[in-house]
């Protein structure tokens, strides 16, 4: 696949340094010392690329050769069927790593696409293997990256098999916003990136379902929206909610 939508910003090698990243703290490099990032400083992202609003970084059937990390934007993860149906698997916003699907096979599994204009920095795999043997750190790291990537999915399981349409969609809202927070962004006023019909396929819900999910939600004073900005207003009761403690 051709992706002309890739702009590299740094040429002809990239110039980008994890060490002064405002991001390191929360993406691949966090935690390691200042030597270790002197150390793979211009190796660790070999470019920094451009990814359009609706393009897509890689899909289903690509040659597996990088992971991503997200260093401004946002975007889905998402498997097509043959009749067009496109489920939602996942959202990933800065700091996060896309394309970990790749890794066992060497062929990209699902779709990546921006859900707006983004950016990411592209860590090619090999260098990414050479350089976590020569930095223990990084290799841990990674390893954690992983595990977190497998509790992910597993809580996705959960979500779906047990909870119901009000708890699931309470439970994406807190994990938006704590992730968000995480990053410095407000914890209470939230810009939607996705559309709630993405969002219903992420939850297994219909679109109808997610909608009046959000009048209910707002009606009993949880948060209050307009459009795709949604300002939460009681998160201990959004926290209820998935704890089974009320319902709405």
């Amino acid at each position: 696949m051709d992706h002309p939508v890739f702009k590299p910003l740094h040429a002809p090698h990239c110039t980008a340094v994890c060490s002064s990243c405002n991001l390191r703290e929360i993406c691949l490099p966090v935690g390691l010392s200042k030597e270790e990032l002197a150390h793979i400083d211009g190796r660790l992202v070999m470019a920094r690329l451009k990814v359009a609003r609706g393009a897509k970084l890689f899909q289903a059937g690509d040659r597996f050769t990088a992971v991503y990390a997200v260093w401004t934007g946002f975007f889905k993860s998402c498997v097509s069927s043959k009749d067009g149906r496109e489920q939602v698997t996942g959202f990933q916003m800065s700091g996060e790593l896309v394309g970990l699907d790749g890794i066992g096979q060497r062929v990209h599994e699902i779709d990546a696409v921006a859900l707006e204009d983004s950016q990411v920095c592209v860590i090619a795999y090999d260098e990414l293997e050479t350089l976590s043997i020569e930095v223990n750190s990084l290799q841990h790291q990674f390893h954690r990256v992983m595990s977190r990537e497998i509790v992910r999915n597993q809580g996705v399981m959960l979500l779906l098999g047990s909870m119901h349409a009000e708890e699931r969609v309470a439970a994406f809202l807190l994990n938006l916003m704590h992730r968000l927070s995480a990053r410095g962004f407000s914890a209470s006023a939230i810009v939607l990136r996705m559309s709630r019909e993405e969002i219903g396929s992420y939850l297994g819900l219909k679109l109808e379902t997610v909608s009046r999910t959000f009048s209910k939600f707002q009606a009993h004073g949880l948060l209050s929206v307009h459009h795709r900005q949604i300002q939460i207003t009681d998160p201990d009761g959004l926290q209820n909610l998935v704890d089974g403690i009320t319902a709405v």
